[in-house]
């Protein structure tokens, strides 16, 4: 990780993984590339995190699965959003948002 690059904090990661999956189905490496991107490359996930976060949210009804071929050409697990998923990602993305505010809030204070 680099110097300029941010450490997840709890929680965060699921809340990026549901929101990278929301136009549709990704592989594990698509999710990691469209957290990079939107994040601008501050957020780094590692792939250990990563694929236990997917595995987690497939636990808890929140992704499906199956197996497909990637773009290139290799097997790959795609994870897609099931409705209790993007529940989630509705209620999860208000919370973050209320938490992000509250913190921006205090270190504004003098």
């Amino acid at each position: 990780m680099s110097d300029d690059s941010l450490d997840l904090l709890k929680g965060t990661l699921d809340v990026l993984v549901l929101k990278a999956l929301v136009w549709g189905p990704r592989h594990g490496y698509a999710v990691a590339r469209w957290i990079d991107d939107a994040t601008g490359g501050t957020l780094l996930i590692e792939d250990g995190a990563l694929y236990h976060a997917l595995h987690r949210l497939e636990r808890k009804e929140w992704l499906s699965s199956e197996w497909g071929v990637s773009e290139t050409n290799r097997r790959a697990k795609y994870y897609a959003l099931t409705p209790v998923g993007r529940e989630q990602l509705v209620t999860q993305t208000a919370t973050w948002t209320r938490y992000a505010e509250a913190v921006f809030a205090a270190l504004r204070t003098a």
